[in-house]
C-alpha cells in the first residue's frame, strides 16, 4: 500500500470522477463539531448527517454519506483525547472504512494534527493492511483487491512524510515475521528458512548458517535430538547487525524455530495440529526484528540467533527415556518429546552466551500450552533473572500494545525437573508448566541478564484485532524493536 501526504488546502481538488476515492473524516466522539473541509456544500452535508443520525456515537462509529463531487464520505468517531495507541488503532479503523466500500484510494482528513501522531496512524494502517495471499488462486479473483493508496491530508505534509518513513522499516519487519509464520511447513522448513534469512545480507546483516555437521561438532545434542526424526536437517542461523561502534558487547535476541511440531513420539492430538506450523514463531519474530533494524539503519549492536528444527516421529526419532548431553555438558533425560522447544533453546542460549558474551539476552518461544491457560491471548509470559531488564521489556510492551505479564522464577520449582538418570529432565509435570519450562532455560544462561518471553498464546489470531489481522500476529517485533531503541539511546518506535 502506498501512503502519501498532501497539504490540506488541496481538499477542494477532488480527484477525477473515475478515480473518486473514499474520504474519511475523523472527529472526536464527544463532540458534534466536525473538522472543516473548506468545501461549504460538503461541510453542510456532513454536519446535517451527523446531526440527524440516530446512531450512538462512540469511538469507532462510522457514518457514511455521499457527496456529488467528493464521492463516498465516511465520518469516523475517534477517542476524545487520542493517546499514542489510539492513533495507531485509528489507522485500523480508517482501513476498515475504506475496505467497507472496496476503495482502491482512500483520503483521510487530519489537518493540524501533529506529524508524530499522524505517523502513528499510518503505522497502524500498514499493520492492518497486511494479508497473506501467495497461495490464493481462484479465491484471489473472487475477493476485492486491498486498498492500494492511502492519502493523508494534513497541514505539514513534508514533516509528516518524514515521520511516517521512520516507521516503514518496522512495518516491513512485522510483515516479514507474519509471512514466515504463515508459510506452510512443506514450504518453510529449516533449510528454506535459513535461505530466506541469508537474503538479509543484502541489507547489511552479517548472516552465518551452521549446518548439522557444524552443530554436531559443537556438541549441540539437545537441538540435534529434536531434529533426528525428520528428513529435514536442522540449521542454526546467526544474524549480526553492528552499527554502533561504542558498544563492544552486543545485545542478543534468540528465537525457537521448530518449523513443524508433531510432538514427536509423544504425538500431539490430531485436532488443530495444522497450527503447529507456527511453532517457529519465536524465530519468525527475531527475523522480523533484524530486518526492521537493517531497513531503518539504526545504531545498534544486536545479534539474532535462531535454532531451526522439525519435530517428527519416524523410526529414528528421539524417544521418551533417551538422555542427551547439551552443548554445555549438562545431561537431559527426555521424559516427553513434545517438550522440544526448550531443548532447542538450551543449546542456542549457551552457544550465544559463550560466543558473543552479550550484555543481555532475550529469547522468544511458543514454548508451552500452560502459558495459554494462564494468560490466554492478551498477554505473553515474561520470566527474567534481572528486574531492570524485565521492567524495560514490560514498559516497551505496554507502550506498543504487546503486553507482557511477569511470572516467577524460584529455586523451589527446580525439584520438578529432578530425575534419577541425568542432571535434569525436560518436563516438570502438570503443575506450573510455563514456570518449570523457564526454570529449565535458566540453567543455560549463566549470570547474563536474561528474559524469556513465552508467546504461545499471542503468536496467532483466530480473528482480527486492531492492527493485528487474523492469522500470524507478529507479536514481539515492535516490542523488541522499541526496547532495543530505548536500550541504545533512540526513541520508542511504538
Amino acid at each position: 500500500m502506498k501512503i502519501s501526504c498532501t497539504e490540506t488546502t488541496t481538499m477542494k481538488n477532488f480527484p477525477p470522477q473515475a478515480d473518486k476515492p473514499v474520504l474519511v473524516i475523523p472527529f472526536a466522539a464527544d463532540q458534534d463539531v466536525l473538522p472543516t473541509t473548506g468545501e461549504e456544500s460538503l461541510d453542510t452535508l456532513c454536519a446535517s448527517a451527523l446531526g440527524n443520525s440516530a446512531l450512538k456515537i462512540e469511538p469507532g462509529t462510522r457514518l457514511s454519506v455521499y457527496h456529488p463531487e467528493a464521492g463516498q464520505v465516511v465520518l469516523l468517531a475517534t477517542e476524545p483525547t487520542p493517546k499514542s495507541l489510539d492513533w495507531q488503532q485509528l489507522g485500523h479503523h480508517v482501513l476498515e472504512a475504506a475496505n467497507a466500500h472496496h476503495a482502491a484510494h482512500c483520503r483521510v482528513l487530519l489537518g493540524v494534527q501533529s506529524s508524530v501522531d499522524i505517523a502513528k496512524m499510518c503505522f497502524g494502517a500498514r499493520l492492518s493492511h497486511y494479508s497473506f495471499r501467495p497461495y490464493w488462486n481462484k479465491k484471489a479473483a473472487e475477493r476485492p483487491a486491498p486498498l492500494a493508496h492511502l492519502e493523508v491530508l494534513c497541514d505539514s505534509p513534508d514533516e509528516t512524510a518524514s515521520a511516517e518513513s521512520a516507521r516503514t522499516g518496522l512495518a516491513a519487519g512485522v510483515a516479514f515475521s507474519r509471512d514466515l509464520i504463515s508459510e506452510p511447513p512443506n514450504v518453510l522448513y529449516p533449510e528454506t528458512f535459513a535461505k530466506r534469512l541469508e537474503d538479509l545480507g543484502e541489507l547489511g546483516v552479517k548472516v552465518e548458517v551452521l549446518d548439522e555437521a557444524a552443530m554436531r561438532q559443537l556438541g549441540m545434542n539437545a537441538l540435534l535430538g529434536v531434529a533426528q526424526g525428520s528428513v529435514r536437517p536442522p540449521r542454526l542461523v546467526v544474524m549480526h547487525w553492528d552499527n554502533d561502534l561504542g558498544t563492544p558487547q552486543p545485545t542478543a535476541i534468540i528465537g525457537k524455530g521448530v518449523t513443524f511440531d508433531t510432538g514427536g513420539i509423544s504425538l500431539k492430538p490430531a485436532k488443530n495440529m495444522e497450527e503447529m506450523k507456527f511453532d517457529m514463531g519465536g524465530a519468525g519474530v527475531i527475523s522480523g526484528v533484524m530486518k526492521a533494524i537493517a531497513l531503518q539503519k539504526v545504531k545498534m549492536n544486536v545479534v539474532g540467533v535462531v535454532g531451526l528444527a522439525e519435530n517428527m516421529p519416524d523410526g529414528n526419532a528421539q524417544r521418551p527415556g533417551d538422555v542427551v548431553t547439551a552443548m554445555d555438558g549438562q545431561t537431559i533425560a527426555i521424559h516427553n518429546t513434545d517438550a522440544e522447544g526448550r531443548l532447542v533453546l538450551a543449546d542456542v542460549l549457551h552457544y550465544t552466551n559463550a560466543r558473543f558474551k552479550p550484555s543481555a539476552m532475550v529469547d522468544l518461544a511458543t514454548l508451552t500450552g500452560a502459558i495459554v491457560v494462564a494468560l490466554g491471548s492478551e498477554y505473553a509470559g515474561l520470566f527474567s533473572n534481572n528486574d531492570d531488564l524485565a521492567q524495560a521489556l514490560n514498559s516497551a510492551g505496554y507502550a506498543c500494545d504487546e503486553k507482557l505479564w511477569r511470572l516467577p522464577l524460584h529455586k523451589n520449582y527446580d525439584k520438578q525437573l529432578d530425575t534419577l538418570v541425568a542432571d535434569m529432565c525436560n518436563i516438570g509435570g502438570p503443575e506450573a508448566g510455563a514456570i518449570t519450562a523457564a526454570q529449565f532455560l535458566q540453567r543455560f544462561v549463566g549470570d547474563t541478564p536474561w528474559a524469556h518471553l513465552d508467546i504461545a498464546g499471542v503468536v496467532w489470531n483466530n480473528k482480527t484485532k486492531p492492527n493485528y489481522p487474523a492469522g500470524a500476529s507478529g507479536f514481539g517485533v515492535t516490542l523488541l524493536y522499541s526496547w532495543l531503541e530505548q536500550r541504545f539511546g533512540g526513541q520508542n518506535a511504538s
